[in-house]
């Protein structure tokens, strides 16, 4: 069994906090607002030593907004992937020597939120 930390790479809009029109999310004095289990999810995986990848399909132009607007409500991360589009995500990965796989992939309804993830 591979006991090494997780790698989460997460989608913002939608899946961390509610999903809002890029009129008003990109604007510098939208405060976001967190989904439910947002950061208890974070904070438990963080204690268990995973890494936090952001992903958004927000423009790199918008990085310090973004930022700004995460670290407002608590949102913290080892890594912010900023400009993917949005279109479809496809996660490609090999498996272990011992054929476990190397990566999951969930598909949750808009502003849900992660707190029934593992």
């Amino acid at each position: 069994m591979d006991n090494r930390p997780k790698t989460y790479l997460l989608d913002l809009d939608g899946t961390l906090v509610k999903h809002v029109t890029c009129s008003k999310s990109c604007r510098p004095d939208y405060k976001l607002e967190l989904l439910p289990g947002t950061l208890e999810k974070l904070e438990e995986w963080e204690l268990k030593g995973s890494k936090i990848i952001i992903t958004t399909g927000r423009k790199e132009a918008m990085r310090i907004i973004t930022e700004k607007q995460l670290s407002e409500v608590g949102i913290f991360f080892d890594l912010l992937i900023m400009g993917i589009g949005g279109g479809e995500r496809v996660l490609v990965n090999d498996k272990k020597p011992d054929g476990k796989l190397g990566a999951s992939c969930y598909n949750l309804e808009r502003d849900k939120g992660i707190s029934d993830l593992e």
